[in-house]
């Protein structure tokens, strides 16, 4: 890899605009090629981002990447918008997500890419995961209130019509309520663990999520995985029954990885022919990660393509 320089039932929200679909087949397969640099892990405020798809786009061709994946948290409605976008700037659109799931007591993301949106298992899980969130965002909004000057409609201010709402939407309710500076002051105070705030959610166990997207054709990579060192890593064990269920690889340049737990899975990605990819899991402002940090190479990304059957990229 290289561096590069109110929801459903509150009355209180918006009507939502229809977002722009996705054509599921652009081309035949094989039939025209990306041009990198890659990015393939960018978010969209369609989740936690901070910018539109569109904008998204234009940050990725402005920091000079040719090819970006959209991979919003358990949804796919920024589609549409971001394949207009990177056609009208001659890049190279691959649809994507970042499921959530749970492994014992740690948060996995699983980035699937390719994948049929339609497929009627993946989707009604997405459905269940963002539902819990919100519920879970109300209840810890609830919980802050009771020490702080913060109420649900501020939260909401913080969303758009698509976006499904989450902590750090409440994080920016916070800031702009001016009870802390930024996203990162939040997490680091109010909305961590130790201040009692914190609200589980329900997430699939990351075997489930893996099927999940290969099961709709898609390629399934799992994301950030040893950002605080081994003792935060999934077993090995367990590692190795991810890759027989069908993962495709781990997204391995990524500024939140440790250098050891990187060097334990490029072994582990070279001995079961893996893909290695590289983001920059750009949030917008929302963090200071740029696009095209980290990329992914044009072989990887010619593998992540010939392997998935269950939608193709859209090509300028």
């Amino acid at each position: 890899m290289k561096s590069l320089p109110r929801q459903a039932g509150l009355s209180s929200r918006a009507p939502a605009l229809r977002p722009a679909r996705y054509a599921r087949r652009m081309a035949p397969e094989h039939s025209r090629r990306f041009v990198g640099p890659a990015d393939l892990h960018l978010h969209s405020n369609h989740s936690d981002g901070t910018e539109a798809p569109a904008e998204v786009v234009r940050q990725a061709h402005a920091h000079g990447l040719r090819t970006i994946a959209l991979t919003d948290h358990d949804r796919t409605t920024g589609w549409g918008e971001a394949a207009e976008a990177t056609a009208a700037l001659g890049m190279t659109f691959l649809p994507g997500m970042e499921l959530s799931a749970k492994h014992d007591w740690r948060s996995v993301h699983v980035l699937g890419y390719l994948f049929d949106p339609d497929d009627a298992a993946l989707r009604a899980e997405t459905d269940r995961i963002r539902g819990d969130r919100i519920g879970r965002a109300e209840r810890i909004v609830r919980s802050i209130g009771r020490d702080y000057d913060l109420h649900w409609d501020d939260v909401l201010a913080q969303t758009t019509p698509d976006a499904t709402v989450g902590r750090p939407h409440i994080a920016d309710a916070l800031v702009a309520r001016g009870i802390v500076r930024d996203r990162t002051e939040a997490f680091d105070g109010i909305l961590h663990p130790r201040e009692g705030y914190y609200e589980p959610h329900y997430a699939p166990d990351p075997l489930t999520a893996v099927r999940l997207i290969t099961d709709a054709g898609g390629v399934a990579i799992i994301a950030h995985p040893v950002t605080s060192g081994r003792d935060r890593m999934m077993p090995m064990s367990f590692l190795e029954q991810l890759i027989d269920a069908g993962l495709g690889g781990f997204e391995i340049d990524h500024r939140e990885n440790t250098e050891a737990g990187k060097a334990l899975l490029r072994e582990l990605a070279a001995r079961r022919d893996l893909i290695v990819t590289g983001s920059s899991d750009y949030h917008g402002s929302g963090k200071p990660n740029r696009p095209g940090e980290n990329t992914t190479s044009d072989e990887m990304v010619e593998r992540l393509i010939a392997r998935a059957s269950g939608t193709t990229p859209r090509y300028p």
